[in-house]
Parts: C-alpha cells; structure tokens; sequence
C-alpha cells in the first residue's frame, strides 16, 4: 500500500500592494480652512457694505427727481404731457415705471408714442411722437384720421377743417367691425396718394371721398360736386386717363352729372341736361 502523505498548505501570495496613507497634514488643512472662511467673510462684508451704502445714497435723496423735460410735442402742451405722467419732484427715479408712464400718455389722442427715460441722477425726460391729421371721416361727428387710418380724435371748434372729407361710414359699423372701417379709410388714403401725383387733377380738385361697400370709392369735386366713380382699385391709372381730358372737362364742370372711370381705358362722362339748361 501506498502511504498516504500529507501535504503542506502552501502560502496564497497576494496580488496587491498593502496601501499606506500618509499622515495627514492638520496644519495644512488649518490654514486651508482658514483662508476660505477669511474669504467668505471677506465677501459677506463686501457685499453689506454695498448694499448699505446703496441704501443710504437711496434714503439722501440723491436720486429723487428734480426735473422733468418734456420734447418734441407742437400740439399737446407741456402741462397735459406731465399731468398725464403722474410724476412728481421729489420721486425717486428707481420706483418709476416708464412703461406704464408711456402708456398713460398715449391715451391723449394726439400722442403717437411717448418715450420715457431716465437722465441720472435726478432727471426724467419724455419725447412726444404726434399724430398728424390726414384727413376727416365723418362718423356722426367728425374725427381727424392719420396716415395709418387710425381714426384719433373728434374736431373741436379749436381744429382746422381744411382737409378731405371721407364719408359713407358709420360709428356703429367702427364699433362692431374695426378691421373692416380701418381698411376702407386705408382704400380711400390710397386714393389721395394717388391724387397727390397728379398735376391737372389732384387733391386740391376734390371736396369728398365717398365709400360704399359694393360700388367702392367716389370722389367728388370740389366744384360742382361732379360725382367720379373709380372703385377699389387702380386708382392712379384711372385718375391718369381723368387727368388727359381734364382741362376740357374742367369748365364744363357744373353742367356734368357724374363722371364714371371704371371702364378699361375709357372716360365716361353723363352731361345733366337739366343743370345744362340752368346754367344756360
């Protein structure tokens, strides 16, 4: 028989190195701790100091108004700008909302756009955009029109009435239906454009621009109150055929009953026989 013999355990070899850390550095440390608590105290008292002395350049006064300037308007007076501003002397500047203040002054009808801005330390200043009067819409009373067919303000005894009259639309269809009015005294300030080109026959020819929905823009002339009938569209070439007759036309004015420029490339003139033989 074989004798069964015992065998040793071997050793198992580890496959890592045993790590040693090194002593910590306390006083390293220390002083890393206390640089960042000098830096953060350092930082907190910056900013309350400046935080107080902001308060306190705030609480002199410094900063309140002591002026405001008012630019650009013709119409409106000075007064009525800052009485619709709402601003006071004495008001600090940074408690102002020069929106809301902008907004407030163009609520008067001849102000387009009021800019607000602040002049530090202590000046407020407001440049006034007006409205300019294009033409008279006759809504029931008669209101001022600018370039942009916004219809802005009712005529005072105060206003100057010397520009072209557009009738034909109501206040209750600019109530209902804003978009619909706006567009048609856009169509009818088209016209005048038009007309300003002319030299024969312009604006200075015409008393009132007429709308209907259907029929479009007739003008009438400023004398005889001959009625012209040219639509909705084309207006320059249109008044351009006009234009070449018009000096024939021109003294023969009060005997016409209307003159018709919807037909391509011809003029249609109705002579009113009975104003004919009034004025024999």
């Amino acid at each position: 028989m074989n004798d069964l013999k015992r065998t040793k355990k071997k050793k198992v070899k580890q496959n890592r190195r045993k790590q040693e850390r090194p002593p910590c550095d306390w006083k390293k440390i220390s002083l890393r701790c206390l640089r960042i608590t000098v830096a953060a105290v350092t930082g907190f008292m910056m900013t309350c100091g400046v935080l107080l002395s902001g308060q306190m350049i705030l609480e002199s006064g410094y900063f309140s108004i002591s002026q405001v300037q008012v630019e650009r308007q013709v119409r409106v007076g000075e007064e009525e700008i800052l009485e619709a501003s709402d601003i006071q002397v004495g008001d600090s500047l940074f408690d102002l909302d020069l929106h809301m203040i902008g907004q407030k002054i163009e609520e008067h009808p001849w102000v387009a756009k009021a800019d607000v801005e602040r002049v530090f330390p202590d000046q407020v200043v407001i440049r006034i955009t007006e409205r300019e009067p294009r033409a008279i819409v006759d809504l029931g009373y008669l209101y001022y029109v600018d370039d942009d067919g916004v219809v802005f303000k009712v005529l005072g005894s105060e206003d100057q009435l010397d520009f072209p009259v557009i009738t034909g639309i109501d206040r209750q269809s600019l109530l209902e239906d804003s978009e619909s009015v706006e567009n048609s005294i856009k169509m009818a300030l088209a016209l005048m454009n038009a007309l300003e080109q002319g030299t024969l026959f312009n604006l200075k020819h015409v008393s009132e621009i007429h709308y209907e929905p259907q029929e479009g823009l007739t003008l009438y002339t400023y004398r005889g109150g001959v009625p012209v009938y040219l639509g909705g569209d084309n207006f320059e070439n249109k008044l351009k055929r006009l234009e070449h007759i018009f000096p024939d036309l021109e003294p023969r004015l009060t005997a016409l009953s209307y003159i018709d420029l919807n037909v391509a490339d011809r003029v249609i003139v109705k002579i009113d026989v009975k104003r004919t033989v009034d004025h024999g």
